[in-house]
């Protein structure tokens, strides 16, 4: 009845810890939810009545002007006819994959990656390959075996504050994947959902700036920064590329949702915009120091981890190497969610013995709490 694919159909485990999280007596560590604290007040009384009409399957013109100019700004030399606004990045890793992915196909991306990227991937049953990630980026050397070895259709990499384990490539490692990717003209997925959620003022030019060969695909998105529901993003693509990406977007959807991309070019135009930008980063950034805080106080004897400079999650290595996955059901029995680290990995028997943790979402009076609480869960699964 049911086409192959649906045989590689998994659910999400995030989506389904999100649900199991609902409860109001679980602090969740889990998601990586933007904090409703940080969302702006919106008079939709204003809103245009033109927007409220079916658009074009690209998005709305003044909203792909004003994103190519801001990618001008950080070197992705590029016009607005190279940008195609989505509903979501997510729906990015949708279109490139019907663009590249055969059954069969190798993908590399970092080991660890995006989960939801792998369940996309999978789906299309890409054989997906690792890529061993350092904290400044990726093993170059290790990147040019995988080439070699498997001839990938394309790689996928989050350089800017990755999800999960919080690395932030620096420039030597941004200009070193591009020249490699250059030389064997290997296709790049750039995603860049946290770039904006620097809290450290790191430099972090797209590694697309840096390519002159191969081609290239740059996501963005604007639910970290305004408000997730709206679901918009955005990609902005190679020449040889925006044509099909435009045509199978036109064949899953309509159009993106247009109050939405109002509301995102009234974000890009106003002109507080760095004020916004910078409040949203302080909002965070006390987040992110409390949770360091509470980490080292908590954790200290239990796990290794590395203070994120930007984006939304710690990356724990557990100084005991233990499966985690059988600890989520104990943690949600004790009130505490997680992600276990075994899930952001694309080899079929994962290393044991990382979660990932999310500090925007919990408030800082609730944080010691839910990191005692999960300390306890480990403690047993130690003892028993």
């Amino acid at each position: 009845m049911f086409a192959q694919r649906i045989q590689h159909l998994t659910s999400s485990i995030i989506r389904e810890i999100l649900a199991s999280a609902q409860k109001p007596d679980v602090i969740s560590f889990a998601g990586g939810l933007p904090a409703e604290g940080s969302f702006p007040d919106v008079d939709w009384s204003v809103l245009p009545n033109k927007v409220r009409q079916y658009g074009m399957s690209e998005g709305e013109p003044e909203l792909r002007e004003a994103i190519a100019a801001e990618a001008r700004k950080k070197g992705i030399a590029c016009d607005a006819n190279q940008v195609l606004i989505l509903s979501g990045s997510q729906q990015g890793l949708d279109l490139v994959s019907k663009l590249f992915i055969d059954p069969e196909s190798n993908v590399l991306v970092e080991s660890p990656t995006y989960l939801a990227a792998l369940q996309c991937f999978n789906l299309f049953q890409a054989n997906c390959r690792g890529v061993k990630l350092g904290s400044k980026g990726p093993d170059i050397a290790n990147f040019e075996h995988q080439i070699r070895d498997y001839k990938p259709r394309f790689t996928y990499l989050i350089p800017s504050f990755q999800n999960p384990s919080g690395t932030c490539y620096d420039v030597a490692s941004r200009q070193a994947v591009a020249n490699l990717l250059d030389q064997y003209n290997l296709p790049l997925i750039e995603d860049e959902p946290y770039c904006e959620l620097d809290y450290d003022q790191l430099e972090k030019p797209p590694i697309c700036s840096f390519m002159q060969k191969a081609p290239w695909i740059y996501f963005g998105s604007f639910s970290k920064v305004l408000i997730p529901g709206l679901r918009i993003g955005y990609l902005i693509a190679h020449p040889d590329l925006i044509t099909h990406l435009v045509r199978l977007k036109q064949a899953s959807d309509l159009h993106t949702n247009r109050p939405g991309q109002w509301l995102a070019l009234e974000y890009m135009n106003s002109a507080d915009k760095p004020q916004r930008l910078e409040r949203l980063r302080e909002f965070y950034r006390v987040r992110r120091d409390a949770f360091a805080a509470a980490l080292e106080s908590e954790f200290a004897d239990l796990a290794e981890w590395q203070v994120p400079s930007g984006g939304l999650f710690f990356w724990l290595k557990l100084k005991k190497t233990v499966d985690t996955r059988p600890l989520l059901k104990r943690g949600l029995e004790a009130g505490v969610a997680f992600m276990p680290g075994e899930a952001f990995f694309a080899e079929e028997n994962p290393p044991h013995g990382y979660i990932r943790l999310n500090f925007s979402h919990t408030e800082p009076e609730k944080i010691v709490e839910g990191l005692r609480r999960l300390r306890k869960v480990l403690e047993e699964a130690d003892n028993a």
